[in-house]
């Protein structure tokens, strides 16, 4: 069953994170990654090791979350759902994938597994845990502290009030006024653009 789980969980890692590079928006690919890290997570508690594949799941949740909501507040693009292509540079692209793929297989099939067994009662995870985190807590602490106020705050400033307007009234482009003049200060007597540009200048 654990293997037959497994198997389920790498085809679904794979096909999301083939999702990421097929989708059409930064949003959608920042769920497609994050789903995909997920099932890595999910590989990882599945082969004894939790601390790693509950840490991946938080880690990168949190991470896709952000990066999600950071989208939403500052691209052009509205709420980063509008079509756009994902994918550039091709074949270089191409090459860089081919070359990953070898090179991480070849590490995977040509290491050698350390043999070396840990006694059933050992804690393992929480050794582990102190190991890591036993020099740095103050340093994790502070910067947890720091990531969620910034995830409040970005939650905040991508609410329905949120920089354009009401969201019930839809987006309008940055630089806009509602009546679609551009906003700040206006030339003077009319001059039009040719006027504006002068003065600028």
């Amino acid at each position: 069953m654990t293997d037959l789980m497994i198997a389920l969980l790498t085809a679904f890692a794979v096909w999301t994170g083939w999702r990421v590079f097929r989708v059409d928006s930064m949003v959608r690919a920042s769920f497609a990654l994050m789903l995909s890290f997920v099932a890595v997570g999910a590989i990882g508690v599945l082969l004894s090791a939790p601390y790693i594949g509950v840490a991946t799941v938080f880690m990168m949740a949190v991470e896709m979350m952000v990066m999600a909501i950071f989208m939403v507040m500052f691209m052009m693009n509205p709420a980063g759902l509008n079509p756009m292509v994902m994918v550039h540079q091709h074949r270089l692209s191409i090459g860089a994938g081919i070359v990953a793929f070898i090179g991480l297989s070849a590490a995977v099939l040509l290491s050698p597994l350390p043999s070396n067994p840990v006694a059933a009662d050992t804690d393992v995870v929480a050794q582990l845990g102190h190991e890591l985190l036993g020099p740095s807590m103050l340093i994790f602490e502070t910067a947890g502290v720091t990531l969620l106020a910034t995830m409040v705050g970005a939650v905040i400033l991508s609410s329905r009030q949120g920089r354009f307007g009401s969201a019930d009234e839809g987006s309008r482009p940055p630089g806009l006024t509602e009546g679609g003049d551009p906003a700040g200060r206006q030339p003077e007597g009319g001059g039009g653009h040719g006027h504006h540009h002068h003065e600028g200048h």
